[in-house]
């Protein structure tokens, strides 16, 4: 029996980031859903939340930990990367418990998000 490939959701509001992470991560046979914006990914949400999400800490209307605030105010927890080109550990203050299992900073190296997005489904640590 084959399992099926893990979903992994991107929001990043550089179309540029968005275009380089998909095709690294459908290189590695992920199923990759690509979001500009906070708002945009909790639209898709209603057809069922991802295995990982990689979020860009700032976006303009509403970054990274706002987002991850929203979704814990509805009660959706979902393993998340944060990635950011500011390499503020106070950043990271205000994540939920249990949902950040690493934070990259871009250019985000390739043998570090595969380890994050494995810890990420297979049970957090945070990186």
């Amino acid at each position: 029996m084959t399992m099926a490939s893990p979903q992994i959701a991107v929001v990043d509001d550089d179309p540029a980031v968005l275009k380089a992470l998909s095709r690294l991560l459908r290189s590695r046979s992920f199923h990759v859903h690509t979001y500009g914006s906070g708002q945009e990914f909790l639209a898709s949400l209603a057809a069922g939340p991802p295995d990982c999400l990689i979020v860009d800490f700032q976006m303009p209307e509403m970054n990274g930990l706002e987002l991850q605030q929203h979704l814990l105010s509805d009660g959706i927890k979902i393993p998340t990367i944060l990635i950011t080109a500011h390499g503020d550990a106070a950043l990271l203050k205000g994540f939920g418990e249990g949902d950040l299992v690493a934070s990259l900073r871009k250019p985000v190296q390739d043998a570090a998000l595969f380890a994050a997005i494995d810890g990420a489904i297979d049970g957090p640590a945070l990186i």
